[in-house]
């Protein structure tokens, strides 16, 4: 995938603007414009456009089975993946855990894995431990438990034949991932630390320093943006703005 690829992505759910781009509009019109927008970030390698759909999504009451989540369904996945095929595009299924162990809403979603143009993305922030519930803190991942999730996509990859598949974890704060050192790269997945954080294009690249620094061997970066919030008080970046930080990030998400 790297350094072929350069992703560039929109976010969000169907019907859920305040998520992120995929909110507004159908699932077509939305892959036309990150495609635009995904050439502009080419900077030397192929644009490969991504939709990221919220396929776990964190919730502020427990629900039935006291997880504090819902299940996107599955006509909603088939109907993004079936655009992003249509679009050469990836798609990337967002998991925001809350109580719900990780690796089970990793697994529960086999079926797309199985696709050669699915990847996963993990919003550790919405990970919740007992007693927590999401919104009220952040949450936290570790390195072992990324491990984990690339060591089964890594098994779905050879035992299928696959193309490597990415696995992004997006990172607001040093806090959500703990012991990052502990992170293994696995064959047929390439990890990308996505950095998250709302504000201005200073806050922003202080940010990313803060993130970047250390990166463990084998991990790739990837930068976040919001159309809205980033651009309240202040202004959105450009990409040749995002272009110059460094390491150069090799997914560009908007939200």
């Amino acid at each position: 995938m790297f350094p072929h690829y350069r992703l560039v992505g929109f976010c969000g759910l169907p019907g859920a603007a305040a998520l992120g781009r995929l909110g507004t509009g159908t699932p077509a019109r939305r892959a036309a414009e990150v495609e635009k927008v995904a050439h502009r970030y080419a900077a030397g390698r192929e644009p490969l456009p991504v939709l990221e759909l919220l396929a776990t999504v964190a919730n502020a009451s427990a629900g039935p089975d006291g997880t504090y989540r819902s299940r996107t369904p599955a006509a909603t996945i088939r109907r993004f993946h079936d655009v992003a095929r249509d679009r050469r595009a990836m798609l990337l299924l967002n998991i925001q855990p809350g109580r719900a162990p990780v690796l089970d809403e990793v697994k529960a979603l086999r079926e797309w894995l199985l696709h050669p143009d699915v990847g996963i993305a993990l919003d550790p922030e919405w990970e919740m431990d007992r007693g927590q519930v999401p919104g009220d803190t952040y949450g936290r991942t570790s390195g072992q438990e990324l491990t984990r999730v690339a060591r089964y996509l890594s098994g779905l990859v050879e035992a299928h034949d696959l193309p490597q598949k990415p696995l992004v974890f997006h990172q607001v704060a040093p806090s959500v991932v703990q012991e990052q050192s502990a992170l293994r790269p696995q064959p047929g997945v390439a990890l990308i630390k996505s950095a998250d954080g709302i504000g201005s294009p200073s806050l922003k690249r202080g940010t990313w320093q803060r993130l970047v620094r250390d990166l463990p061997d084998g991990l790739h970066t990837g930068f976040k943006l919001f159309y809205e919030e980033d651009a309240e008080g202040s202004r959105l970046m450009t990409p040749k703005e995002v272009l110059a930080l460094k390491p150069q990030p090799e997914y560009v998400m908007y939200e």
